[in-house]
């Protein structure tokens, strides 16, 4: 995409792999000074290999202690990409408190708490921002076994049928739309993405079967599964100036799975 990010400060969660690395480089690529943000410290030393500009910060985000140290000398940020999600997979009758704490404390809390430190300083300076926040096609559309289900990384996935669903990415949604609220007037934008299927290396190799690939995309007008560029496109678009009158969108990348 043909924007530019020179000058404005990023900050990536999930930054270690598939969406949320693809992400981080992109935004180094167009002029961002990035800093990454993941658990493990080797997606992090690969990272930097790869893009030696962006600050990496390992970090634990269900730690909110841990967050709110790691996070407190990054400096002023303009561009947020909250990504990072944690991984389980139960019926709805076998949901256990810890499966169901343990999605909940990442993939909406930290979101929130990630969010709250960076708007915060977004609007002590006065200069607004943008906030995208990574969602699925699922917090729209009922799949089973995903009641609480969610995961860290989309390229990890090879078992379910979205990029993340369930209860969080629904709370997730309505949290972004909540944010747009509060932070509007503030000239902080707040949307999330909402993607289907990712086409992450691990995503192709979860969803090689034919058949069962037929299952969802059957469902897919377009006939196809989203690449990882078709999600970091929107991302970008999204934070860039080219999108400063959209706020509190959850916008599908889903190739109409959402419009059967």
């Amino acid at each position: 995409m043909d924007v530019s990010f020179a000058g404005k400060r990023a900050l990536v969660t999930g930054a270690g792999k598939g969406i949320g690395r693809d992400t981080a480089l992109a935004l180094a690529h167009c002029g961002a000074k990035v800093t990454a943000v993941t658990r493990t410290q080797a997606d992090l030393d690969s990272l930097l290999q790869e893009c030696a500009s962006i600050t990496p910060v390992c970090v634990d985000l269900a730690d909110w202690g841990a967050t709110e140290a790691a996070l407190q000398d990054v400096g002023p940020i303009d561009l947020l990409v909250n990504n990072a999600a944690c991984a389980s997979l139960q019926s709805f009758l076998e949901v256990t408190p810890d499966q169901f704490d343990q999605s909940f404390n990442v993939n909406v809390k930290a979101v929130l708490h990630v969010s709250q430190i960076v708007a915060r300083g977004m609007k002590a300076r006065g200069s607004g921002g943008s906030i995208v926040n990574v969602s699925s096609q699922a917090s729209q559309c009922a799949l089973r076994d995903h009641a609480v289900y969610s995961f860290h990384d989309r390229a990890r996935c090879s078992l379910c049928s979205c990029p993340g669903s369930g209860a969080t990415k629904g709370a997730l949604d309505i949290l972004t739309k909540v944010m747009a609220l509060e932070l509007g007037p503030h000239q902080i934008c707040v949307n999330s993405v909402n993607p289907t299927v990712v086409m992450t290396d691990m995503g192709r190799l979860g969803w090689s079967d034919p058949e069962k690939a037929k299952t969802v995309l059957c469902r897919i007008p377009l006939g196809r599964f989203a690449e990882v560029e078709d999600v970091v496109n929107a991302i970008l678009f999204l934070l860039s100036d080219k999108s400063n009158m959209i706020n509190g969108v959850t916008l599908p990348v889903d190739g109409g799975f959402l419009a059967c």
